[in-house]
């Protein structure tokens, strides 16, 4: 049976890093399932149109990193036919061989309730729009504005809002070092893999 890591929390919590090294460390694939819902929004139309017919080069689009991309991704994601249009793609990835790590908002509470581990990973709103500004050149009040105004957003959806799973680990980056949080959730999933 695969092993599957479901990496929750809010945008520029770090949750993104974790999953690429966790999926690397162990050999895993990985799906940023916010990318999905990015690609949706990105193509503009009927958002359940674009759900429903996503292609693998709509997922390679070069603008999906941008603020906008991420607004639209949250937009778009609280509609519950699109979010139903990628529920079945989500799951499907998440039974790869040998194993999966699945980073969003909802992988542990809807996607993959039975993930092996769950994270919810989080940091201050002041150290996350540092940290998106500096990753797309951008003003960090603006940027602080976008990430309070997307958490409600996200939190208050009605289908699938933003929360931790009962049963995940809350990892707070907000004054740990990528090495650091790494090191923690690496040794979390070495944890439950020799359980």
């Amino acid at each position: 049976m695969p092993f599957t890591i479901a990496i929750d929390g809010p945008a520029a919590s770090g949750k993104g890093t974790l999953a690429r090294a966790l999926a690397e460390r162990f050999g895993f694939a990985h799906l940023d399932t916010g990318l999905l819902y990015r690609a949706v929004g990105a193509r503009g139309g009927d958002p359940v149109a674009a759900a429903q017919s996503l292609t693998p080069e709509d997922l390679a689009r070069p603008d999906l990193r941008s603020a906008e991309a991420g607004l639209a991704a949250s937009r778009v994601a609280a509609i519950p036919e699109v979010r139903a249009a990628l529920t079945d793609f989500q799951r499907r990835f998440a039974r790869v061989e040998p194993g999966a790590v699945l980073d969003g908002r909802d992988i542990g509470t809807v996607i993959c309730p039975d993930a092996a581990v769950k994270l919810y990973v989080v940091a201050d709103d002041a150290t996350r729009a540092a940290r998106r500004a500096a990753e797309l050149g951008a003003d960090p009040a603006e940027m602080l504005a976008q990430i309070r105004d997307r958490d409600a957003r996200d939190a208050a959806r009605d289908t699938a809002p933003m929360r931790a799973a009962p049963d995940a680990v809350v990892l707070d980056t907000t004054r740990m070092t990528i090495e650091e949080a790494v090191a923690a959730a690496v040794a979390l999933v070495t944890s439950r893999l020799g359980a």
